[in-house]
């Protein structure tokens, strides 16, 4: 049966086999938050790899056209797939529809079209090591990693939905990104969920490879699986005594940076941070610190004396206030004569800002344009309200916090990437992630983003904090686990106790190392089996 419907895939040809890889590579997106149905992938990566089987061509340019039947095979795939996945992303050009509105069908069509070229590198130069039979797989493997590799750096680089995420949807396997990180994880799910491929051939003398390669993967996912729970048994940390508070405003969007409404946004944040919840729990003063989302305030700070006499008298002597803000520095050489930043800043009793982090890693597009000046020429501007755009940070660094264990600042997109820690640092204690997925709604982007911080506390082996204006807020211990969180579009707060950190885990020390060498392993498994075809 198996046979019969990779032969029949194997013969699609013209409009029927882009549609078919269109539609796999939709289906691989419910492996992804919300539905985190990875096992879908045992059905599409075998579509895909007898898709590549089927790019066969003859005359003197064979090798250049199934290179390019199976690169073509690849976009639809990606196409298919970021297309499912990254829908929503649109939402953000509803939120001012008269400015950006007309963006928005361009939007949700061109970047799953500019993603999907990597797969169709990856597809290519699978199909480069190609040679039939059931250890083709490792060339499958070998492409398609190391194409989603280089989609995590490339053009300042956008892992959203890395293949490797599948398996993190259950915790056993999510603890295999304190081993290889998520580019290794991807690397592995690439030749597991292809594995099935081994099963459509119908060549009786590979009835050894048709078993060794699925064997190989059930072997692969058990020692991910008691590497996980090894790293699940492993006595916890202790907590580190310091109570947190977490607000979550649920401001709209559109009120965000409402001028009008700027006294009703920091008044619902002033209102949170010092409600009861508990006899434990009366306000401000119960608490070391209490954290705001990032952008809070509707405004710059540093230009609002009532906004900041408001913080001091909010603040405990001894507390601080840990927020997201927007903030600029006046500069005489810079065109606009000043350099504007999207920061998280430590605020004492006093209204002071203590301390601050520049994002250093922008979104294009949101924060900043490429060639700013010219597409403002033309009439185009970034998301955001900052005129002109962000300026990128220097550098990312633990902040040092009174009465607090120094964290890791993450402002929104920057936890999206692996390998989070300057390693010639000395190591923070805890990460945090201020963010705000208002931009997007009740759609799969803030899920997926939370997944995402997840493996971020994992591969890391510190806890995380994720202070949402809207999204999900959580508190995170070191094994990406969820100890308390808000759902989507509900205003309240999250009292925790901060968790403790475990030793730094392989992952801190290697980095993509692991990940490179997995690529290789395949990479050199596919060409052996090549050349033992010649």
């Amino acid at each position: 049966m198996l046979q019969a419907v990779a032969q029949g895939v194997m013969l699609q040809w013209g409009w029927r086999r882009a549609v078919l890889a269109i539609l796999a590579g939709a289906l691989s997106s419910l492996a992804m938050p919300p539905f985190g149905l990875f096992p879908v992938l045992f059905l599409t990566f075998p579509v895909f790899v007898w898709l590549i089987d089927g790019s066969v061509a003859s005359g003197p340019n064979k090798r250049r056209q199934e290179l390019l039947s199976s690169a073509a095979v690849g976009w639809c795939f990606g196409f298919g797939y970021f297309l499912a996945g990254l829908w929503w992303v649109g939402g953000a050009f509803l939120v001012d529809a008269k400015t950006f509105g007309w963006l928005m069908p361009f939007a949700v069509m061109l970047m799953p079209a500019g993603l999907a070229l990597f797969h169709a590198l990856g597809a290519a130069a699978a199909r480069a090591l190609w040679r039939p039979g059931p250890l083709r797989v490792f060339a499958f493997a070998a492409g398609l990693a190391a194409a989603e590799i280089l989609r995590g750096y490339a053009l300042t680089g956008f892992p959203w939905n890395a293949f490797g995420y599948a398996l993190a949807q259950t915790t056993v396997t999510l603890q295999l990104g304190a081993l290889v990180g998520l580019h290794g994880m991807t690397a592995i799910a690439a030749f597991v969920f292809a594995a099935p491929a081994a099963f459509g051939l119908q060549d009786a003398a590979n009835a050894r490879g048709r078993l060794l390669v699925p064997a190989l993967a059930v072997l692969i996912l058990a020692l991910g699986s008691a590497y996980g729970a090894y790293r699940l048994s492993i006595p916890e940390p202790p907590a580190t005594a310091k109570r947190i508070r977490v607000v979550q405003p649920s401001i709209p969007q559109e009120q965000k940076f409402d001028s009008a409404k700027a006294s009703e946004t920091l008044s619902a944040l002033l209102t949170l941070s010092d409600v009861a919840t508990s006899p434990q729990s009366s306000g401000f003063a119960d608490f070391d610190a209490v954290i705001w989302p990032e952008s809070a305030f509707p405004f710059f700070l540093q230009d609002e004396p009532a906004a900041a006499a408001a913080l001091a008298a909010l603040i405990p002597d001894g507390k601080v206030l840990i927020s997201g803000l927007q903030r600029y520095e006046t500069d005489a050489s810079h065109p606009r004569g000043y350099r504007g930043y999207n920061s998280i800043g430590v605020i004492d009793t006093s209204a002071n800002l203590v301390a601050a982090y520049d994002k250093t890693h922008l979104v294009p597009f949101g924060e900043y344009l490429p060639l700013q000046d010219l597409l403002e020429a033309i009439g185009f501007r970034q998301l955001t309200n900052m005129p002109g755009g962000f300026d990128a940070g220097s550098a990312r660094a633990p902040l040092s916090v009174p009465g607090l264990p120094a964290f890791l600042p993450l402002i929104c997109y920057e936890a999206i990437f692996p390998g989070v820690a300057d390693r010639a640092l000395p190591r923070a204690v805890w990460l945090l992630n201020v963010t705000n997925d208002a931009w997007y709604g009740d759609t799969p982007g803030p899920r997926q983003h939370l997944l995402q911080a997840r493996l971020r506390a994992v591969e890391e082996g510190l806890p995380m904090v994720r202070a949402a204006n809207n999204g999900i807020s959580a508190v995170i211990d070191s094994r990406g686990r969820i100890l308390a969180s808000l759902p989507l579009d509900e205003r309240n707060v999250i009292d925790a106790v901060l968790p403790g950190a475990l030793p730094p885990p392989p992952f801190t020390r290697l980095g993509v190392i692991p990940a490179l060498v997995l690529v290789m392993l395949f990479f050199a498994g596919a060409l052996v089996w090549r050349q033992a075809g010649r």
